[in-house]
């Protein structure tokens, strides 16, 4: 009899600022297992992310850093082309940030996943990819960095020596190569809780997902994310977590 499979399920969470909200993060809080919170630079306000972290901390949720470029107004989703000392700073102040929050909430930061337009440049971009590594690995080498499989962030990760851990996406569609299709265009967004749970099912169960196009691509999933920003994640978490569940596979944080 094969190994029970395994997978974490991550959410985007803490991105609410003042008295904008933004997502029900104390309802995906219920049904995921690790919490990429946001560090203040393209969402959440200190309050925020200090209430973000307790009710993690209760749940027994990981914590991890979701850090972005510093873009309040873009919602870190824009590109920016910023110097590698100066990103690289911008990770470590992040990391700080969040780190002591997470502290007095009774926490701490396990990991780090880069948000937004950083994430995905990161995917191809060199040396931004090698900004994040070696802040991570000046701050903290035991912390995982979550990305993209076959991203240069994960390649530059391996050679640093960091832990790599691969992640899909339910709620996203993908491109025949295996990446994320862009948020302005048609389709990107899935929204429907039985399809992203489907989804999810077969990204840990088979590593396949059907790409925009139809075809199908591979794709490694030791985490899956479900964006918390999204209308009706909580919804998509439930179904999502029932599924795999269901699928006999058990559903826990990858940080031990």
């Amino acid at each position: 009899m094969g190994e029970r499979p395994t997978v974490d399920l991550n959410s985007d969470l803490g991105e609410s600022f003042g008295r904008w909200t933004l997502g029900d993060d104390a309802a995906m809080l219920d049904h995921i297992t690790s919490a990429n919170v946001a560090c203040g630079f393209h969402a959440g306000d200190p309050s925020t992310i200090r209430r973000c972290c307790e009710d993690a901390a209760a749940r027994g949720v990981t914590i991890g850093a979701q850090v972005g470029y510093p873009d309040l107004v873009g919602f870190g989703r824009r590109f920016l082309d910023m110097a590698s000392g100066e990103l690289g700073d911008a990770m470590t102040y992040q990391l700080g940030a969040l780190e002591a929050l997470a502290r007095v909430s009774g926490s701490r930061v396990a990991y780090v996943k880069p948000h937004g337009a950083l994430y995905n440049a990161t995917v191809h971009h060199s040396a931004q990819a090698a900004a994040v590594v070696a802040a991570v690995l000046a701050y903290d080498p035991t912390l995982p960095i979550v990305g993209l499989p076959g991203s240069q962030l994960l390649e530059r990760a391996a050679e640093a020596g960091l832990r790599c851990v691969p992640e899909a996406f339910a709620d996203r569609a993908y491109t025949p190569e295996a990446t994320l299709v862009p948020r302005d265009q048609a389709g990107a967004v899935l929204h429907d809780p039985d399809e992203v749970a489907v989804r999810a099912v077969r990204m840990v169960t088979e590593g396949r997902v059907t790409a925009i196009d139809g075809s199908t691509v591979e794709v490694a999933a030791e985490t899956i994310c479900l964006h918390g920003d999204t209308p009706g994640a909580a919804a998509m978490a439930v179904a999502t977590r029932r599924a795999l569940e269901a699928a006999d596979v058990q559903v826990r944080s990858f940080v031990g």
